[in-house]
């Protein structure tokens, strides 16, 4: 079959056993998943492995969280972890969620459940011991995968068809998937960031561009966290271009509009340059993707409920009363910028200026790439220094409490920057009594 068909709903699979098996990978056999897994098997029932564990093993990526369900309700899988001597934290009893602790490993792991009455995140629900039940509760195929202790894939959907191809698509009709929690519509495209191939399927877009006018119902909570996931993705500028296109991105992102420079930006932080201590990050992917001024980040940090550390990160990267970090700058110029902005804020802004210039000409090669390269590490290296004196030493000066005192103190400050924060604290004292004569005559 070719890996470019639209699918449709017709295409719908049957219900059908397990599909394949997983060979015994690390994160299965450790002693910690071990001793859940007997834990939950002391009863005699089923426990599988569910979500982007059963994923990422197929594909063999890094599983970073392990996921578990069973047909035991809550209680029960309380009362056997306790009885296993293993930590159990009643996470979500009402939908059926515990998580197990042992050590720094956490295991979550919930109950088998189907769908009573769906009105959004709330949805009612109902506990269960059917897994083809569970499995067609929910949202896409490839989350619908359950995977024995021993590897072996239940796959009621074809999930790992679609995983194999690429191809993100909702279980069952994808209006209702969306109507029943609308978070699912941006769920879409994150998941196609991160598996799926083009091109995406088309009932499935066509659904979220329907839809797409509920977004602004969400809470910004969720589609801040919903986004954030996304800009993480390898190539996140091709997903939200999907969502630009589809005209979904304008109920919660007017402001996007740089997506070149955003793939840009993802490849240097992914590929482009290693530092240590350097992480991609998702709120710099932000601040390169928008059209915005200081006042426009404000506005789009209060919209995706933003902590005022965050905020004021967007800020500072969307603020252009600051020259941006380039190697054409002068090694003085450079460390003035660094003193004013900070090694971080320095860093992004340096980012952001090598990413756009890359959008305009993406052929740079080594050479062109290592003086960039150079200043950033000098920037990650870079020690804070602190300007010698302070308000007070202007009062201790008899310069009377005031605006004269902030004057003064700031034409010091700019001398010590222009003599590239060389001068100690007795010199710049005895700037300062220079400057506070001169003011008093």
């Amino acid at each position: 079959m070719s890996r470019h068909k639209h699918f449709t709903e017709d295409d719908e699979p049957e219900i059908e056993g397990p599909k394949g098996q997983v060979a015994p990978q690390p994160w299965m056999t450790s002693e910690s998943t071990q001793a859940v897994l007997r834990a939950l098997a002391s009863s005699g029932s089923e426990a599988r492995f569910v979500g982007g564990c059963v994923r990422d093993a197929v594909l063999k990526r890094a599983v970073k969280d392990i996921d578990i369900a069973t047909p035991l309700e809550p209680v029960e899988v309380m009362r056997l972890l306790e009885a296993a001597g293993i930590r159990v934290i009643p996470t979500g009893l009402a939908h059926g969620t515990v998580t197990a602790v042992i050590g720094k490993e956490h295991f979550e792991i919930t109950t088998l459940r189907h769908d009573v009455e769906s009105f959004g995140r709330h949805a009612r629900v109902a506990f269960t011991d059917d897994w083809e039940a569970d499995a067609m509760r929910r949202d896409f195929t490839i989350n619908a995968l359950s995977m024995s202790a021993d590897g072996m894939i239940h796959d009621p959907v074809n999930g790992l068809a679609d995983l194999g191809r690429g191809l993100v698509r909702f279980v069952g009709d994808p209006q209702s998937r969306i109507k029943e929690d609308v978070l699912r519509l941006l769920r879409f495209f994150r998941f196609h960031a991160y598996y799926g191939h083009p091109p995406a399927h088309v009932p499935s877009l066509a659904a979220c561009r329907a839809l797409a006018h509920l977004l602004p119902n969400l809470s910004g909570e969720r589609i801040r966290g919903e986004m954030l996931r996304l800009f993480m993705a390898p190539d996140p500028a091709g997903a939200l271009s999907l969502m630009q296109g589809e005209k979904v991105l304008p109920h919660i992102l007017p402001e996007a509009r740089h997506f070149g420079r955003l793939r840009q930006l993802a490849w240097l932080e992914d590929r482009g340059f290693h530092l240590p201590g350097f992480k991609p990050d998702p709120t710099r992917r932000l601040a390169i993707l928008v059209e915005a001024d200081a006042k426009g980040a404000e506005s789009i940090a209060a919209r995706f409920k933003f902590s005022n550390q965050e905020a004021e990160r967007l800020v500072r990267m969307r603020t252009a009363s600051t020259a941006l970090p380039t190697p054409a700058l002068s090694s003085k110029e450079r460390r003035r910028l660094l003193y004013r902005l900070g090694a971080d804020c320095f860093v992004d802004r340096a980012l952001i200026a090598w990413a756009g210039l890359r959008d305009v000409d993406p052929r740079s090669d080594a050479a062109a790439s290592e003086p960039w390269m150079q200043m950033l590490q000098e920037a990650m290296l870079w020690q804070p220094v602190e300007c010698p004196i302070k308000g007070r030493d202007a009062l201790a000066l008899g310069i009377p409490q005031g605006r004269r005192v902030g004057e003064v103190v700031e034409a010091v400050r700019s001398w010590w920057e222009e003599g590239d924060y060389r001068a100690g604290r007795e010199e710049a004292l005895a700037e300062l009594a220079r400057l506070a004569a001169m003011k008093t005559h």
